[in-house]
């Protein structure tokens, strides 16, 4: 385990890193954080989880981008993050979001036994499920998907559109070939009882492009504003 003079080190590097990208986060919620980037980082050199393994990657890429789901969250939503491999973005949104009732999947049965070890490590209780994302949904009904560097949308609507009652609409976090990715489900007829719409975006640093958070919501679907998710993909 990580030192508390190492830990305290690795928090401040993290919140410096959060306020040169204006993203607040609390001494207590960087503390967390760097509890379990610590984690995360010990145990990646066994398994390969991520590809973030300093303080600035860390923070532009996977906190930015939980960060970004936040405010499209609502109090209190059951959250499943679909093929969660080092916990991103689900660890993070219980981090930042402690009133949400997030759970981890992966059908990858080492991934998810490590995550549950890494979940033990920070103290931070959340269901793990060692199965396909689809096994739990079909038997569990969930607010918000949200999946991250998973599968192209095509094959994302082709799993889940037999579950679409089961959950309220899906966030995924996609780079600059959405709209590419978006037109092959459209060629193939799989927005016909979706809306997929661009809810956010935010650049990646570094470069010149910039992640996007889409909203996959059933046609006709009432969303926490009220709003129905027919109006058309944007």
């Amino acid at each position: 385990m990580i030192q508390p003079d190492a830990s305290e080190a690795l928090s401040q590097a993290i919140s410096a890193q959060c306020a040169r990208l204006s993203l607040v986060v609390s001494p207590e919620v960087a503390l967390r954080l760097a509890a379990y980037a610590s984690s995360l980082w010990q145990w990646n050199e066994r398994l390969n989880l991520t590809r973030h393994t300093d303080v600035e990657k860390f923070v532009s890429r996977d906190v930015a981008d939980a960060v970004a789901i936040c405010p499209h969250l609502a109090t209190g939503e059951r959250v499943l993050d679909v093929g969660t491999g080092g916990g991103v973005p689900g660890v993070l949104l219980a981090i930042l979001r402690p009133d949400l009732r997030v759970e981890l999947s992966d059908s990858v049965g080492k991934r998810a036994r490590t995550v549950a070890t890494i979940l033990e490590e920070i103290k931070l209780p959340l269901p793990v499920h060692a199965m396909a994302a689809q096994t739990i949904v079909a038997k569990e009904r969930f607010d918000t998907l949200v999946v991250r560097a998973v599968a192209p949308l095509l094959k994302l609507l082709t799993w889940f559109e037999p579950l679409r009652d089961r959950y309220g609409r899906m966030l995924i976090i996609k780079g600059p070939r959405w709209e590419e990715e978006k037109g092959e489900a459209r060629h193939h007829g799989f927005l016909k009882g979706v809306t997929v719409r661009r809810v956010a975006s935010w650049p990646i640093r570094s470069t010149d492009n910039e992640s996007v958070l889409l909203e996959v919501r059933a046609r006709g679907a009432v969303d926490s504003q009220g709003d129905r998710g027919d109006g058309g993909e944007k």
